[in-house]
């Protein structure tokens, strides 16, 4: 994870772009409803962590690196580099997928956007997104950074998005990750409560960090 930057980028890019792409591009066309788009988003991810773990950590969300730097495993400059890097394959990935389902039944579908279901207010919301995310970063954090999940930590942190998707896409759309709601908020130019998308998984994040230099890091 402390390799090229270049190299690191890039992986970043790529990771971030295909879970934007295939998750969201999941939810724009349905396949296989809620389960379906849960395990798209999971399988990305579990892919990430084999293919580019080794090359950047496979951090392809921007929650996710803010509680790797909060846990002090990774330097503020890399970082931001990485969440800067995050964000625009979230865009680019949306655009993409824009471009490949225009014309067709699902060109008006959203784009998988992540929002609020009727009855859902932005505040809880906002508490479901970091609850969610806490778990995700905590995953990422005691199963793969702290050695502990060995070779099977990618499955830990792919099928901890999977559960979260499962239960909390009814009703926030379980983004649990900034450049996954920015890539089709911009693509679709629907920024609805968008704030929350960033706020949430971003707290979630720092509460994971924290507890992990706490309470579990010191136990490795």
């Amino acid at each position: 994870m402390n390799g090229k930057l270049s190299s690191a980028l890039s992986a970043e890019f790529i990771g971030t772009f295909t879970l934007i792409f295939i998750g969201a591009g999941a939810g724009a066309i349905g396949a296989g409803g809620l389960v379906g788009v849960a395990f798209a988003h999971g399988l990305v991810v579990l892919g990430a962590a084999y293919c580019f773990g080794a090359v950047s950590g496979a951090h392809v969300n921007p929650a996710v690196t803010v509680a790797l730097w909060v846990a002090k495993e990774i330097d503020a400059a890399r970082a931001l580099a990485y969440v800067v890097v995050q964000l625009v394959a979230g865009v680019a990935g949306a655009f993409c997928l824009a471009f490949v389902l225009r014309g067709s039944e699902w060109a008006d579908s959203g784009l998988g956007a992540t929002v609020l279901a009727p009855g859902v207010t932005p505040f809880q919301g906002l508490v479901l997104e970091a609850i969610l995310t806490f778990f995700l970063a905590s995953a990422v954090l005691n199963a793969a950074v702290s050695g502990r999940g060995g070779q099977h930590a990618g499955l830990a942190i792919g099928l901890t998005l999977t559960f979260a998707i499962l239960m909390g896409g009814p009703l926030t759309g379980a983004s649990l990750n900034p450049a996954r709601t920015l890539g089709p908020a911009v693509a679709g130019g629907n920024f609805a409560d968008v704030w929350l998308y960033f706020a949430g998984p971003v707290l979630g994040g720092v509460v994971a960090a924290v507890l992990y230099g706490l309470l579990f890091k010191k136990s490795e």
